[in-house]
């Protein structure tokens, strides 16, 4: 049937594809051969091949076409030549899920199964189970018992994986076959052993003391098959990671004793669980890098890889264990095998000296050209690694980068050397001009926009701090003239920062932009004429509004406000501070190209989880008139434990002058419903109760919501902090369980809450500010205020500027939450909004002696937030 190409059909094309240019009605036509008599064993093989190779790329079969091939293909049971009888089992598991009325050829399988041909009774089980449904298995159950102890290893194993198969939707009948899936689990045939394993493994794996039996059971008496070993190993590992069970454990003895094993998988397989075992000490991981370090002298390419590969992943975490490795790393710099090479290069990155970086360099650099780019990717990622290890390689390691830049390669490649390179410009100031140079020229022939808009960002953003700013504008403009729309209006925005702070430049910075006035795109007119007029009154608080740090409103939230405006005519102009705020930095504020991306979006954006919460309370009528919602807490609070009868989580949503808390309730108990229930609220500080709205009924675990209004205290305005005692309120009716009847009497009853807690972070959402400087000087002065205070019981500095952004819930802004090494001092900026739409804004110096002294100053538009700040803090 099959035809033998020599060297001369391959070159003259006589090996390609003879399936190439199928057609469904061709091949169906043909089916009707299966019917002649007698049947021709080799046409009838090559015709279901077709068949096969039509079904597998996804070619859609009709299930008229289908069943009527497959009824024409059930006569081919007749013959008794292998090869036929193979394909015709392959075929039926194909057309099992197409074709209807398939069980018709249960009774010829069966026949197969439990005939005297051991080369037919695998199959034929495989292909019995694929056609049998739930309700039929009993019907074969004896046959499929039979076959997991049968004494030829195929049949076995057929009926084994086939098991496994139906699990999924007879579970309760192939636990039955237990007992047979044990007595082949003592097999001498490998893969028998690891399949009735694997069978043992599902059947229990819900049942956590179950499978530590197993593996105790099996580990004891030793395992023949090495697949079996590696797949409890598997086990064991998870059940560990489960447990967070110590290392004292038996399964970590066990995984730690197949270190010792004689095939080579095996002592992999345990390597590779310990070092991927989490809270893993450097001691404990000892026994397996020793293990990985003598792979890595094998002739075998595959365990060189396997090992180096592995030891690479340790060296992230505990590049000291690896260490010892480094002599058997460097030998295999050299390795034929570029990909074993470049990890080896990476690991040693990692693990050695900064004197040995140069060298390491220089090495990998003699073959980054015949790598892939996964590799080179992975490269990239330990060199910026290394950046943040010893800032002083900033320099080696910067044109090594921008070497690998020039090269060709994808957008994900070219993307992570990018970004590599923006890190170490934020990290290391003294690499600013140098880096911002490189990427300059790398976008005079980037053919990637998003990367080309990203570095125009990050050259509006670090360009005007540097000491010659005036030398980028010549890279930016060049990209208005050179480059399509998307690319254009970036270079736009980033000119417009450039003319922002830079009044030096201003004047050239505007005759650029009126230059591009007269583009053919709308959106670079309209971004070019929008900066040309702000710039132009030459005001900083509108430079820092428009330009430098642009709106920190949701941008999907302030489309739908708009609309909302225009379709309800009022004579009162439109509020920005309506307007959901953007909970987290958007990649529009980081990428600058909000605008192009918002036309090009779809119509319809979902909507964000804030403007969700909007909806479900303005249905409320107890809620009308609070105004728009202004921060709902990102995360529930749990009131009860997730054990008890009734399971309470809160969400706080805070609004200008109120707090409504969402109560998410489920009944537990299946014997009651409870109705009428209320959450009841005693505060601690200024805050009142207004009104509770009760969850009218809670069936047994179907969730139901209850709420509490709370006016903010008047009298008191800066006692935002406040600990409410709850107390839940109900009527309990008894219910029968089976068929869900309710008494129609109940009784009263209340059941205690933990305390809830409100601080000032509820008060205040985190903004971005791009540039702090200029939405300080916006903010202005005339409601600054500064005191300092002593932090007794914190002694570092990361602690403390830890503990601040938590404790006040604003953004940190230029990446001063990041505290340098060796520091004594430290300026934390943050950012954020109070509730009422007013910006609040802080600078925070700290002091690192004996303990942290911190300075405070506070600026905003209301004298309230600035109060609230410092008062909090005291």
């Amino acid at each position: 049937m099959l035809k033998k190409f020599d060297k001369k059909d391959e070159e003259s094309g006589g090996g390609s594809n003879p399936f190439q240019h199928l057609e469904k009605r061709a091949v169906l036509q043909e089916a009707w051969v299966f019917n002649e008599t007698p049947i021709n064993p080799g046409k009838c093989a090559h015709i279901l091949t077709k068949i096969l190779y039509l079904i597998n790329p996804g070619e859609h079969l009709g299930t008229t076409e289908a069943t009527e091939a497959f009824f024409a293909m059930t006569k081919l049971f007749q013959s008794n030549d292998p090869t036929l009888r193979r394909m015709c089992y392959l075929t039926i598991k194909e057309m099992s899920c197409i074709a209807e009325d398939v069980i018709i050829v249960t009774s010829s399988l069966t026949k197969d199964v439990t005939g005297k041909e051991d080369n037919y009774r695998g199959p034929a089980v495989r292909a019995l189970c694929q056609i049998t449904d739930s309700t039929m298995l009993q019907a074969i159950e004896r046959y499929m018992k039979q076959a997991i102890v049968d004494k030829v290893p195929s049949v076995s194993s057929s009926a084994l994986v086939s098991s496994l198969h139906l699990l999924k939707c007879s579970l309760d009948v192939v636990k039955r076959w237990v007992n047979e899936a044990q007595e082949a689990a003592s097999s001498d045939n490998i893969m028998v052993q690891y399949h009735a394993l694997g069978l043992l493994y599902h059947v229990r794996k819900n049942d956590r003391l179950a499978v530590s039996k197993m593996i105790s059971k099996f580990t004891r008496h030793g395992l023949k098959s090495p697949f079996a070993y590696c797949m409890m190993i598997r086990v064991a590992r998870k059940q560990l990671e489960e447990e967070d069970g110590s290392r004292d454990s038996p399964l970590f003895d066990f995984i730690e004793s197949c270190l010792r094993n004689k095939q080579e998988m095996v002592v992999y397989e345990a390597a590779s669980a310990i070092v991927n075992l989490p809270g893993c000490s450097a001691k404990e991981l000892a026994p397996a890098v020793s293990v990985l370090q003598l792979f890595c002298s094998s002739p075998k390419a595959a365990l060189r890889y396997a090992a180096v590969r592995t030891l690479n992943k340790v060296a992230m975490k505990h590049p000291s264990a690896v260490t010892a490795c480094n002599l058997d790393l460097e030998n295999l710099v050299t390795d034929s095998t570029r990909s074993i090479a470049t990890l080896a290069i990476t690991t040693l990155l990692k693990t050695g000296s900064e004197s040995s970086i140069d060298r390491l360099m220089k090495q990998i650099s003699s073959f980054m050209s015949e790598i892939s780019d996964e590799f080179m990717v992975v490269v990239v990622q330990v060199i910026s690694a290394l950046c943040q290890k010893y800032p002083r390689k900033h320099a080696v390691l910067m044109n090594f980068l921008f070497t690998m830049l020039r090269e060709e390669g994808g957008f994900e490649y070219k993307r992570a050397i990018v970004d590599c390179i923006i890190s170490i410009i934020e990290e290391n100031a003294e690499s600013k001009e140098t880096g911002l140079s490189h990427l300059c020229e790398f976008i005079e022939d980037c053919e990637f926009t998003v990367l080309a808009t990203r570095i125009l960002h990050l050259l509006g953003q670090e360009g005007p701090k540097t000491n010659n700013p005036s030398k980028y504008i010549r890279f930016i403009y060049n990209r208005v003239v050179l480059e399509h729309e998307e690319v254009r209006a970036g270079a736009v925005s980033a000119l417009a920062k450039f003319g922002a702070q830079n009044e030096e430049m201003l004047p050239s910075i505007l005759v650029l932009l009126k230059r591009c006035v007269m583009d053919d795109d709308n959106e670079v007119r309209d971004r070019a004429t929008f900066y040309l007029n702000v710039l132009e009154q030459k005001q900083k608080a509108l430079n820092a509004g428009y330009i430098l740090n642009g709106l920190t409103v949701s941008i999907p939230g302030l489309e739908r406000a708009l609309q909302q405006y225009t379709l309800e005519p009022s004579e009162k102009p439109f509020d920005l501070k309506s307007v959901p705020l953007a909970t987290t930095p958007t990649a529009e504020q980081r990428t600058e190209t909000t605008p192009i991306a918002a036309v090009k979006q779809p119509e319809k954006v979902a909507a964000t989880r804030q403007e969700i919460f909007q909806e479900q309370l303005a249905a409320v009528p107890e809620f009308q008139g609070l105004g728009p919602l202004f921060k709902s807490s990102p995360e529930p609070v749990a009131l009860t434990k997730s054990e008890t009868e009734y399971v309470i989580r809160c969400t706080k949503h805070t609004f200008t002058e109120h707090m409504v808390f969402q109560f998410d309730c489920t009944n537990t108990l299946n014997d009651q419903t409870l109705e009428n229930v209320t959450v009841q609220m005693e505060p601690t500080e200024a805050y009142e109760v207004l009104c509770c709205v009760p969850a009218r009924s809670l069936p047994y675990n179907q969730p139901g919501t209850c709420y509490t209004l709370v006016a903010l205290p008047r009298d008191e305005p800066t006692a935002v902090a406040c600990t409410f005692s709850c107390m839940m309120k109900f009527t309990v009716k008894d219910c029968d369980p089976t068929t869900g009847e309710t008494d129609e009497e109940g009784y009263e009853d209340e059941y205690v809450l933990e305390d809830l807690e409100v601080t000032v972070a509820d008060h205040i959402q985190k903004v971005m500010k791009v540039n702090f400087e200029a939405a300080w000087d916006e903010v202005g002065d005339e409601f600054e205020k500064e005191e300092t205070f002593t932090l007794s019981t914190i002694k570092t500095l990361e602690e403390a500027v830890g503990n601040i952004v938590k404790f006040l819930g604003m953004h940190p802004c230029e990446r001063s939450d990041r505290v340098p090494e060796n520091k004594n001092t430290h300026a934390l900026l943050l950012a954020g909004v109070f509730r009422g739409g007013h910006d609040i804004l802080v600078r925070s110096r700290l002091l690192l002696l004996d303990t942290v002294t911190m300075q405070v100053t506070a600026r905003s538009s209301e004298e309230l937030s600035v109060d609230v700040i410092l008062a909090s803090v005291g």
